[in-house]
């Protein structure tokens, strides 16, 4: 009880010291207005939020259902069939990698009304979702694995009996990141599609009318939303999962994708081709069932054409290489200093288990913000710099890796964990000789998860804020009818997140073994 109420009067004084802030006179645009301000709009007003709250939701869990059924199931065969995996690995970092202010756009002259915003959120969930399972599928107990083939089973049987079962808590952590981003990329799907309603909808024709209690009324909504679905997934976990987790400690943790003998050197090179071909592939198989005009929508040919051969190519490449020079750097940075704050800050919940849920509620809030109501506020802050670009990345990375994270750490089985305790080991022992490393698998499938997602914060960053790099160029071309340049800047960024999907792909590999 004494918790709860120490909690409940921080609350009251944080939102007293906002109230307070919000109410001191200021010039211009109001961009942090009091609580009671933000409230009473959404009194107000609370007809036109709630149909712009069901249409969102609506959406989002339509997209949410999709995508994460989709990704189950290609988790799962994935794991029983890796020939497979490495086959769609180009398909499934291009699926998370492309930008989705490239996409949306195209939906939008694609689709029919209101699918838009349904496929954007499918695609938003699918990446997060199959990686978090793929993790849990492949970290198998070999004892349990060597008993099964001791009775005669065979690895569909692991699957069904092992396998599924020890992935549910990988999964629920997916499911749980990805019920914030199908809020997300309900959002990002309603925004500029034309539709009458939705929260993108609503936050669009806000943003002109300097009703700063308006767009943070906007922005609470959205994070309620996504924390719902959070809260949700979380009581549905904690139910099915109870006592699920190991208690004995197994002679070996390395996951058996990582524990493989490698392929032969020509096999490996021809599914290393046969994967970066494959997302070309289906990119010109679904223009041609589509239809588009191949100036609005060029395929992988007319791209080559236009960077390479075009008339205007030596302008293309070095306008779209001085826009790599600039966005990736401070990509990397992001995501750097994003995932490094995730691991200090899971790695507290292990030192300090309340911080786990003094930080879930403000960490979910900013994940669950949409990136453009973000925008004034880092633009009040930092400017137009550098430093506004940094920080979309490391809000944009630190949840899903924070998630993950804590979810590999509360995984290390009690047994490992009093042994320390049992040599007078504290808790700081227990989480370098144990946690630490009986999650590095939980580590890089962070890492790999959120690289491509620090690129996008920074193109929506560079859009929205800097005018700079990759973001502006095709924001800029896109306003201009410059499709070839669009397309060709979305492949570039696919091609980025892909590298360094693979370098840490292959740390992994170094770093596990």
């Amino acid at each position: 009880m004494s918790r709860h109420l120490r909690s409940l009067a921080i609350a009251v004084l944080v939102l007293g010291v906002w109230e307070f802030v919000g109410r001191l006179p200021v010039d211009g645009v109001r961009i942090f207005p009091a609580p009671t301000a933000i409230v009473a709009d959404m009194i107000a007003n609370w007809d036109l939020y709630l149909s712009h709250i069901l249409m969102t939701l609506q959406n989002a869990a339509i997209g949410f259902t999709v995508g994460n059924s989709v990704a189950i199931v290609a988790a799962i065969v994935f794991a029983r069939f890796p020939l497979v995996e490495g086959l769609f690995h180009g398909v499934n970092v291009t699926l998370f990698a492309v930008p989705m202010i490239v996409v949306g756009p195209v939906l939008v002259l694609v689709l029919d009304a209101g699918m838009p915003q349904i496929v954007l959120s499918a695609l938003i969930v699918y990446f997060p979702t199959m990686a978090s399972m793929l993790v849990g599928l492949r970290d198998v107990d070999p004892r349990l694995r060597d008993l099964i083939c001791a009775y005669g089973g065979g690895e569909g049987t692991i699957l069904r009996f092992v396998r599924l079962r020890g992935s549910l808590p990988s999964l629920f952590a997916g499911l749980k990141v990805a019920a914030s981003l199908s809020v997300l990329g309900a959002i990002l799907g309603e925004f500029g599609s034309g539709e009458r309603w939705g929260l993108g909808t609503f936050l669009l024709g806000s943003l002109g009318q300097a009703n700063a209690a308006r767009l943070w009324g906007i922005a609470v909504c959205a994070a309620g939303l996504a924390m719902l679905g959070y809260g949700l997934l979380s009581l549905i976990g904690a139910r099915i999962l109870g006592g699920s987790a190991p208690v004995t400690v197994a002679a070996s943790r390395l996951p058996d994708h990582l524990s493989r003998e490698p392929r032969p050197l020509a096999q490996r090179l021809a599914l290393v081709a046969a994967a970066i071909a494959l997302p070309f592939v289906l990119w010109s198989v679904i223009l041609m069932a589509t239809g588009l005009n191949p100036i609005i929508a060029p395929g992988p040919i007319e791209s080559f054409h236009y960077m390479f051969l075009g008339p205007q190519a030596d302008w293309a490449r070095d306008t779209l290489l001085e826009a790599l020079a600039s966005t990736v750097p401070i990509a990397a940075l992001g995501f750097a200093a994003g995932l490094g704050a995730a691991f200090v800050l899971a790695s507290l919940t292990v030192l300090v288990p309340r911080t786990s849920k003094a930080l879930m509620p403000v960490a979910l809030l900013l994940q669950s913000t949409p990136l453009v109501a973000l925008a004034p506020i880092l633009l009040l802050i930092f400017g137009r710099d550098l430093a506004a670009a940094v920080t979309m990345a490391v809000l944009v990375v630190f949840f899903p890796a924070f998630v993950l994270l804590s979810q590999g750490f509360a995984l290390v089985p009690k047994a490992a964990l009093e042994v320390v305790e049992a040599y007078g080991g504290g808790r700081l022992k227990r989480l370098v000789f144990i946690s630490i490393p009986y999650s590095t698998s939980y580590l890089f499938a962070a890492a790999k998860l959120v690289a491509p997602r620090a690129l996008l914060g920074v193109m929506v960053a560079e859009w929205l804020l800097t005018g700079t790099g990759l973001g502006n160029l095709l924001d800029f071309s896109r306003a201009n009818l410059d499709y070839g340049m669009v397309w060709c800047g979305a492949v570039a960024s696919v091609l980025v997140a892909v590298i360094a999907y693979q370098v840490i792909s292959v740390m992994e590999r170094l770093t596990v073994r």
